[in-house]
Formats: structure tokens, sequence, C-alpha cells
């Protein structure tokens, strides 16, 4: 209902509306613990590398006695392969090779159930984008959301010299502009947290003109979002001859960023580039510091990196990262398959003295973009399938501008109802399209074992 109002109103109003979420939600993340935990982050940057062997061995157990007691399905799990209250008790990080996976199956299907600590705090489920298929649900206490937040402050701002008062632009997910065709202005703003948010599916070299003049209006001090977005952006900045604002940093993250893109959006931003890696599930960071340097941070997790026989790759090689997240004792993930992949160093060693794990690349999630009737670009299709538990798989092919087939792995209670439902989401952000759909048993992993969300067959850059 709320978002059938927010649709049908003025863009003043519209503004009011997040603005006064933006209050509700900067409480949420920056209240509380937040500021002591952004120092005790701060802290621990210090650590040498026997002080951080000792870190998380210590949390590593805490976490697994903690869900080994309180978590109905860790404790199932664990008994039926034998562990005990003693084995957790003297765990090494290195006896982690031996407990199952969690699958992402597992998420969705246990997250808001046995997956949850019965001694939880008081919280609310966020849905992650459901972009390969049903959202998982991922479980925020209050003082869990403002812990993160604090570890993204330290880590992730701070090392790129700006921090959470400042004004900044985001692209992101959120869908603050309901309708695919739609006149500037293609952002909202939310007064609450100095933040002009720009829409992600609007993006072309027709609306380049707006994006930057919203840039200029909000006085932004540095940009966060989708690399591929921002990319996007910067390239119909180039191409338009536009001169975009001077940033001070921007923070990229979802997508795989590549030497071009980065020196494009440099160039376009006159400023540095910082990339990063969490996701939505919230089991560990990867940001870049000033050096330069990708690092994981060892007191967000542990971050496995194996090869395809489940063995630790070496350094300088690529493989499947698996989490174990330190930070969330109500929904914990352990040894979780996130799906992603990283590629160590070779030379640990840092610049920056620094003893936390350094990765050489973040491979990520490769997506192509799909382009608009209007020429709209995107590569993220938040919310299709949300509320569509039935659907477990989804990928997204375009097939011309003006057709898009879907590929669904369903189980035995889909409606094909449903299909009414994701065409209007598709057709909110793309405009009028032909939509065919296909159901599959299973679909087809890339070489690298991951799955594709998002493909286009069209002959564009």
């Amino acid at each position: 209902m709320f978002q059938k109002l927010y649709s049908n109103s003025p863009v003043f109003l519209q503004n009011i509306y997040i603005s006064l979420y933006g209050y509700y939600w900067k409480n949420r993340r920056y209240g509380g613990l937040f500021k002591e935990m952004t120092e005790i982050f701060k802290e621990r940057e210090n650590f040498t590398k026997e002080q951080w062997k000792v870190f998380q061995t210590m949390e590593l157990r805490k976490l697994l006695i903690h869900a080994f007691t309180t978590v109905p399905y860790y404790q199932n799990l664990y008994e039926k392969h034998g562990y005990t209250m003693f084995d957790f008790e003297h765990f090494q990080i290195e006896d982690l090779q031996k407990l199952p996976y969690l699958e992402k199956e597992d998420l969705r299907k246990y997250g808001t159930t046995t997956l949850l600590s019965t001694k939880r705090k008081k919280g609310r489920f966020y849905s992650s984008s459901g972009s390969t298929g049903t959202p998982t649900q991922l479980y925020f206490s209050k003082d869990f959301h403002r812990t993160w937040s604090a570890l993204y402050e330290a880590r992730v701002r701070n090392w790129a010299g700006v921090h959470y008062k400042i004004p900044r632009a985001m692209i992101g997910g959120r869908r603050i502009i309901p309708s695919a065709k739609s006149n500037p202005p293609y952002y909202r703003f939310n007064t609450a947290e100095s933040q002009v948010y720009f829409s992600a599916y609007h993006i072309s070299d027709a609306t380049a003109k707006a994006y930057v003049f919203g840039l200029q209006k909000a006085k932004s001090v540095y940009l966060v979002g989708y690399a591929m977005s921002i990319y996007l952006l910067s390239q119909s900045i180039e191409k338009q001859q536009l001169k975009a604002p001077k940033l001070k940093a921007v923070l990229t993250s979802s997508e795989k960023l590549t030497s071009i893109m980065r020196t494009t959006i440099e160039k376009v931003f006159q400023c540095r580039v910082f990339d990063g890696y969490s996701g939505m599930e919230a089991c560990g960071l990867i940001s870049e510091n000033s050096s330069g340097e990708l690092l994981f941070s060892l007191d967000s997790g542990i971050m496995e990196v194996l090869d395809t026989d489940g063995n630790t790759v070496n350094d300088g090689e690529t493989g499947e990262v698996i989490a174990t997240g330190f930070l969330n004792y109500d929904q914990p993930l352990i040894r979780y398959r996130i799906g992603d992949r990283v590629k160590l160093a070779k030379n640990q060693e840092t610049i920056s003295g620094s003893y936390m794990t350094k990765i050489e690349e973040i491979e990520g999630r490769i997506e192509d973009v799909i382009i608009g009737v209007d020429g709209q670009k995107m590569v993220r299709f938040h919310g299709l399938f949300v509320e569509i538990p039935t659907i477990h798989m989804a990928q997204v092919i375009q097939e011309s501008l003006n057709q898009i087939t879907l590929k669904l792995v369903v189980d035995d209670d889909y409606n094909t109802k449903n299909e009414d439902i994701i065409s209007s989401r598709i057709k909110s952000q793309l405009g009028e399209i032909t939509i065919t759909y296909i159901y599959v048993d299973c679909i087809e992993k890339e070489k690298n074992g991951k799955y594709k969300a998002v493909i286009s067959n069209l002959n564009h850059e």
C-alpha cells in the first residue's frame, strides 16, 4: 500500500517519504554501539600476524559453541557428523574444512526457522536481491546492523578518506522511480543522511546530463554504488562531453571492477576509485586501502579460498569463497558457499604493514548489461522474484531490445499466474517488451562454476 502511495505521489512528497525513512535508517545503523565498534575495528588494524591467529581461533570457537548450543540447524547437523562440545572448545582454524558447507539453498529453506538462534536479539529480515531466484532472508538485529555499519565505516569509508556524515551520492537497486519511462530528475533526496539516491535503471546517454546536475545540486563529496552502473554513467558523461563534479572518492561494489572501468570512472570524477566486496549476507568484507591493496578484514570472519576439490588454494591462485561470519550470532553463517571467487595475492606482504589477507582480484559476479527500449542500461534486476518462493533459480536473457527470455527452475507448487507479477516488474524497468518464459530442470553453470544471472545477446559494446 505504501509503495502504491509513493508511486502516485509528486517528486517533492517522494523526497519527504525517503527522508523520513532516512531518519529511521540512520538511527538503526549509526546509533548505539556504532561509534564504539568503529574505534575497536580501527584498533585491530594494527594486529600482528600472531594476534590475528589467536583472535580468529577464539572467535571461531565462540561462534561454533554458540551455534551448537542455540541454533537447531547446526545442532542437528553437527551431532549427525559426530561432533561434541569438547570438539568445539578445542577447535582449530585448520579443522574448519572438516565441517559441512552451508549451501545457499539451505539458507533459503531454513533461514527464517532453524538457522535462527534461540537466543537471538530482536531484529528484522532483509531480502537479498534475488537476481538468480528466490531471495534469501537475512536477519539483522540492531546491534549486528550497527556493528556491520561500523566495520564499513572503518574499513571502507575511512580507508577512502571519507565518513558517513558528509554528503554522498548513491547508485543502488532501490526502485525510487517506479516507471521505466520517466522524466528527470532521476534521483531523490534523503536529507536525513545528506544523501542523493540515483536510479540504477535510467542510466543512458540521454539522461547523463540530469545525473550530473543531481550530483552538482546535492554537492556530493563522494559516490557509492554498483561498479557497473557507475561505469556506465561515467561512459555516458564522457561520451556527451559533460563536466562531472570533482569528487573525493568513488566506492564501488557488487560487480567485478575491471582496470578499464576504474580508469574511466577516475577520469570522469577526477578522484580515486576504492573497490570492495561484501554481500548482503555480511559474513566477510574485502576493501581497498589508501595503498591500493585489497584486504580481507580478518575480524569480519574467516574466508576460505578453495579449489574444485575443496582444498585451500595457494597464494597467487583463484578459488571459490567459503565464508564464516563472526558478527551475526542471531543467524550464523558457517562455511557458507556465497557463490563468488577471488584470487589471492602471490605476495602477501603489504605496503601498509597490515597482516590481513591480501587479495589480488575480486572476480565476483560477472553479468551482462541489459538495454531498455529507451536506451537505459542496467545490470541488476532486484526484486523480480521477491515473495515468489516457488522459484528456485532464474536467468534473464535479452534477445533484442524488445524481447526478454526468462529461464526458470520452479517447484511443483509454482503457479503460472506468477508470470503476470514478474512481467509487470520487468516492464516497469525496461518498458513495454515481449517476455518469453521457459521452464527448465536446471540452469547450466559457466566455466568458472558460477551461474550467470543476466545474459545479453545484443551486439553492443
